[in-house]
């Protein structure tokens, strides 16, 4: 008669499958964080409106300007100025930022994050 070892452990294949799945998830994440260090920066450059003096009363051109120096100035490559929408309605200025980031995951594979912020700066 034969007797039944009790099984303990992980196959050496089933350490390739977690060890693959994990290196998956970490390309993914490498690949993401530096889109979300840039959607940081634009959020920033939209905040800083808000310590801007006088910023409801200028012209749209003015604050465009502003908006894509701090840009320059925070190495925003993704979002540009067509990307950027200026409202004024009674002393409330609102400034959108819509974009999209397309990064290579590997081979035919891409990834694509949209981003949608906005600010509203209240004036005096």
């Amino acid at each position: 008669m034969q007797t039944l070892k009790k099984q303990q452990g992980v196959t050496g294949i089933g350490w390739l499958i977690i060890l693959g799945l994990i290196a998956f998830f970490v390309l993914i994440g490498l690949r993401l964080f530096p889109i979300y260090i840039e959607k940081f920066s634009v959020v920033s450059s939209l905040e800083s409106l808000k310590n801007e003096p006088q910023v409801t009363k200028k012209p749209k051109a003015e604050i465009l300007r502003l908006i894509t120096n701090r840009f320059q100035i925070n190495d925003v490559k993704n979002a540009t100025r067509k990307d950027i929408t200026i409202t004024q309605r009674g002393g409330v200025l609102t400034v959108s930022v819509k974009y999209d980031v397309k990064t290579k995951l590997f081979g035919p594979l891409s990834l694509i994050a949209e981003f949608d912020e906005s600010v509203e700066v209240i004036g005096n």
